[in-house]
């Protein structure tokens, strides 16, 4: 059998997707990979800060957004409307499940969504639809939890 000989996409191979490779937005690709799960572009501002990165809040909202849009990063909102990112390793579409307790997620079978979605958009005639679906809840660690009103 032949090697595999796909590669995982690098840092600077996501930047060129979105525009002029800078070291500051590989900066933010390389902290938004390390991230674990979804991410608010403030607080990995906030992170690269501690670090000493110089890298302004505007080029890392810029960034996340050009990521998402090419494909490179998922995009859910939290319950405040805060706009979260996650990176994507490949070009697959993909749909989370997220508690609004603790921002734990969990990636779901998206498939009769993405069926339903392209139904969609060939009876109605659009071209390029897109979607957004958002699934959110209480994950189990979070529901055995007593409430802040059970403790008193």
């Amino acid at each position: 059998m032949a090697p595999d000989r796909r590669r995982t996409p690098t840092p600077s191979h996501d930047v060129t997707l979105i525009g002029r490779l800078t070291q500051q937005r590989t900066t933010v690709v390389e902290a938004l990979i390390r991230a674990d799960g979804f991410v608010g572009a403030q607080a990995l501002h906030n992170q690269l800060a501690a670090a000493g990165s110089p890298v302004g809040l505007s080029t890392v909202y810029r960034t996340l957004t050009a990521l998402a849009s090419a494909g490179r990063a998922d995009m859910v909102r939290d319950t405040s409307g805060e706009r979260l990112f996650r990176y994507r390793s490949g070009p697959e579409h993909r749909h989370y499940l997220i508690c609004t307790e603790c921002g734990l997620s969990r990636p779901v079978d998206s498939g009769p969504v993405e069926d339903w979605a392209d139904t969609i958009a060939q009876t109605s005639g659009f071209a390029n639809v897109r979607h957004t679906v958002e699934l959110s809840g209480v994950c189990p660690d979070c529901g055995r939890r007593p409430k802040a009103d059970e403790r008193r």
